[in-house]
């Protein structure tokens, strides 16, 4: 293929991908869906897009760097703080969870697939990784309440590595011919996976924090550098032990993410538009390497073998894994019921067909059209399911009534506080440490961080949360923060400060309160003793008896129906309240709690 035909190509790969990135998002299908059918529409059934020809030997190198990139970006979502609820069920879930996932998933494809034993492990090996990149979404959209998402978020993104490595530990088992010398290898490849993957992760994430900490590095480099520390990590790892690159960039982006003394946001930034593009361009060369008899040859045998997946190994080794865990049975059920397969099982499925192949092992080429029918099945089966899935268990509100609150000031944590104990999900976002360490300490779910950050919806806890309310200072940065999560709640729940002296606009988010609730005001309040008070409404003491008694200072806020219903009053509304009500207003202390 002569230089301007791969020109052609690569530019085709971007546009095409980009195209399906679009209108996954216009259809509100997943992504990986419409890729994978661009794919084999380019490769297989109209073969305009030949990726070995394209590439050539540069193809699986091009893949395995770019699936180091995207789980960097995974590393890098992950909240220590998260492990406080979660942690133990994750660790049982990619130690436990994942032997169950990879005996159950080998009997599976001995059985329905119609695999050699030797091959099947393998296959099962590879089938333990879930993805990262699908489950995201899913969860975005599902938005479940309580700690499931944080737990399914960390499987997804810590068990890709761990499958990897299992894969090939079982690979190079094989080869050798006595168990005894197969243990010696296994557990020998395991060690220096730990040491060199785990190692280099956390040295390199460690060495980099402090170059960006004492500003080493200009602010226009900071993302290039990354980048390359990044691919170089991981490199150095897969040179010492082949498959601990993996590893070793999920480590070093969990070690990055969490040192609180380095700002990652132009980095996280440029990640998140690179994951995208990356993501797309990897699903249409790999699908577009498929040949149509392979995906024809798996029959109703790869059909049954999804549905053994999706039916049974799942939910066993969920409901295995997690027994005696701290998660209730409806956590435990959704989770069952979510392990969507991705790049990582896409990628790692082609490079261990080819290493199978060179063995002499005949069904090898079985692998690839089986992993695709497999990524199919479950992104269609869990894309469709988890949404209703998640509200018939209680976990998942499509008419939640909570509210994120962008901005953690005094005004902020009271009213935060007052909606927590009516019984309403709350979550805040701060990019201040001060607020975030006082929200903290009142009880309050915060997280340290810009509204702005592409990604934070995925990376926060919104289950319950149906409400924006931008209370910052800064009258841009409450604007720009409705114009970007209307998407997410709606414009007409999406609210904001406006500043005394500012005028009036209909960019983004509904003009909370009164006129003269500025920020500034509702702090000067809250600091001279002002508290966000909950007062329930009856006919004898409705709306206008509350005025009379509390006087014009008392600031109106909102209102809680008895239906549970949560409604804040804006400007342009005149508040209003009947019988049944608990109505939010902001007042001052009586005279005797003043002196």
């Amino acid at each position: 293929m002569n230089e301007h035909f791969v020109l052609l190509g690569l530019a085709a790969l971007a546009v095409v991908g980009m195209a399906a990135q679009w209108a996954a998002w216009r259809l509100r299908l997943p992504s990986i869906l419409l890729l994978l059918v661009c794919g084999i529409v380019a490769g297989p059934v109209t073969g305009l897009l030949d990726p070995d020809a394209l590439l050539g030997k540069m193809l699986f190198p091009v893949v395995s760097l770019s699936v180091a990139l995207i789980l960097f970006e995974g590393g890098l979502s992950l909240d220590v703080e998260e492990l406080r609820h979660a942690g133990a069920t994750v660790a049982r879930l990619v130690t436990l969870g994942v032997l169950l996932t990879w005996a159950l998933a080998t009997v599976a494809a001995v059985l329905f697939a119609g695999l050699a034993w030797d091959v099947a492990l393998v296959f099962g090996a590879i089938l333990t990784v879930t993805g990262p990149t699908v489950i995201g979404p899913l969860l975005r959209h599902v938005r479940p309440k309580g700690p499931v998402g944080s737990v399914a978020k960390w499987e997804g993104i810590v068990v890709d590595p761990i499958g990897a490595t299992l894969a090939l530990l079982v690979f190079e088992a094989l080869l050798v011919p006595t168990l005894g010398e197969s243990t010696r290898s296994a557990a020998l490849g395991l060690a220096r996976t730990i040491l060199f993957g785990g190692g280099i992760g956390v040295i390199g994430a460690l060495a980099l924090g402090a170059c960006l900490r004492r500003h080493w590095v200009p602010d226009h480099l900071e993302s290039p550098l990354t980048l390359a520390a990044v691919l170089g990590g991981f490199a150095l790892a897969d040179e010492l032990q082949r498959e601990s690159g993996l590893l070793a960039v999920t480590a070093m982006g969990f070690t990055l993410a969490n040192q609180r003394s380095v700002r990652l946001r132009r980095i996280v930034e440029f990640k998140e538009n690179l994951r995208v593009l990356l993501i797309s361009t990897l699903f249409l060369l790999l699908s577009a390497r498929l040949e149509l008899s392979e995906l024809t040859a798996t029959g109703l045998g790869g059909l049954a073998f999804v549905l053994a997946l999706v039916l049974v190994v799942r939910p066993a080794s969920v409901l295995l894994s997690t027994l005696g865990s701290r998660l209730e049975l409806r956590d435990r059920l959704f989770l069952a019921a979510l392990a969507p397969r991705g790049i990582v099982a896409a990628a790692v499925s082609s490079v261990f067909a080819l290493r199978l192949e060179e063995a002499g092992r005949p069904q090898a080429s079985l692998l690839a059209p089986l992993a695709f029918v497999v990524i199919i099945g479950t992104v269609a089966v869990y894309g469709l399911t988890a949404g209703p899935i998640a509200r018939r268990l209680g976990l998942s509100d499509p008419d939640a009534q909570g509210a994120l609150l962008v901005g953690a000031g005094r005004f902020a944590r009271a009213l935060a506080g007052a909606l927590r104990d009516e019984g309403l999900g709350v979550a805040l976002v701060d990019t201040n440490r001060a607020r975030v360490r006082d929200a903290r300490l009142d009880g309050l779910r915060v997280t340290l961080g810009s509204a702005l950050e592409p990604g934070l919806d995925e990376r926060m806890d919104l289950g319950g949360i149906g409400k924006l309310l931008a209370l910052t200072p800064n009258s841009e940065v409450n604007t720009l923060a409705c114009l970007h999560f209307d998407d997410l709640f709606g414009r007409a729940e999406t609210y904001r400060l406006v500043g005394s002296a500012d005028a009036a606009s209909d960019l983004g988010g509904r003009e909370l309160f009164a006129d003269g609730a500025a920020f500034a005001a509702l702090e000067q309040r809250t600091v001279r003793g002002a508290t966000v008070r909950v007062t329930p409404l009856t006919e004898r003491f409705g709306l206008a008896a509350f005025r009379e008694h509390h006087g014009e200072q008392a600031l109106l806020l909102g209102r809680i129906s008895r239906e549970g219903r949560l409604a804040f009053f804006c400007r342009d509304d005149e508040p209003a309240a009947k019988a049944g009500d608990r109505l939010l207003s902001l007042t001052d202390p009586e005279p005797q709690q003043a002196a």
